[in-house]
């Protein structure tokens, strides 16, 4: 994320075939393992060296805090390669209190990678949000997605003068962001991490799957005297981004 940081290195991407499809059965799964020499014998072609230096201890500057959907790999999307990003992905790119499962990825990623950046990047179209939006009943995810049904009832007057559901949706797909973000920020691990004085800075980002392109929500937060601010104006926005 440093201005002086060296570009990244450019790594060969395996042509897909027809074995991409992936057949049921147990010949199936071998076409996994097939495809997985493949990709290695490609890397080491490119660089001799380069599972010897992923042996090393990670040292990735960046935590990505993304959605599971198989449509958004942060790696690729960030042209970045192996050991540059720590990842964490749950449906809708949620950051709850009560999930030991991202708690504990966010403090291993502050606390003993030092990462300098922690990015939560939704998706425009996301499913989880949508079904949050429904009426319908998909199962145990609806218990998953009741901190963004709640987050649209409170903010429902601004989402009833909007017509287009496509706009309303791209609109509380933001705010998600938004309310992960503000999540993140008052965990006492990154909390911690600014009395400490460790440099520290939380992102929120939207990926276009139309496109590949990200769009930068303009929210960064370095400390804690800006969080409630940023999160304000984010909650006040009457559409997406363009």
């Amino acid at each position: 994320m440093s201005s002086s940081s060296p570009p990244p290195p450019t790594y060969p991407t395996i042509p897909l075939s027809p074995r991409t499809v992936v057949q049921t059965g147990t010949p199936g799964v071998k076409q996994l393992l097939e495809r997985n020499k493949e990709w290695a014998k490609a890397m080491r072609a490119n660089d001799p060296n380069f599972f010897a230096k992923l042996v090393d201890q990670q040292s990735p500057e960046i935590l990505w805090i993304g959605c599971s959907d198989s449509r958004v790999p942060a790696n690729e999307i960030l042209k970045l390669p192996p050991g540059e990003v720590f990842v964490h992905r749950n449906i809708a790119n949620q950051v709850i209190s009560t999930d030991l499962n991202c708690l504990s990825v966010i403090e291993y990623a502050v606390k003993f990678l030092k990462v300098k950046h922690i990015i939560v990047c939704g998706h425009y179209g996301c499913g989880g949000v949508n079904a949050a939006l429904s009426q319908e009943e998909f199962g145990l995810v609806d218990n998953w997605l009741r901190s963004i049904k709640d987050l649209y009832i409170e903010n429902a007057r601004k989402f009833l003068d909007i017509d287009n559901p496509a706009i309303k949706s791209d609109l509380l797909i933001e705010e998600n962001v938004a309310r992960s973000v503000y999540n993140v920020c008052h965990t006492r691990i990154v909390q911690r991490a600014w009395e400490q004085g460790q440099e520290l800075n939380v992102h929120g980002w939207c990926y276009r799957l139309k496109d590949g392109i990200i769009r930068d929500l303009n929210i960064c937060i370095s400390g804690m005297d800006q969080v409630e601010s940023i999160y304000r104006r984010m909650m006040e926005k009457k559409k997406p981004e363009a």
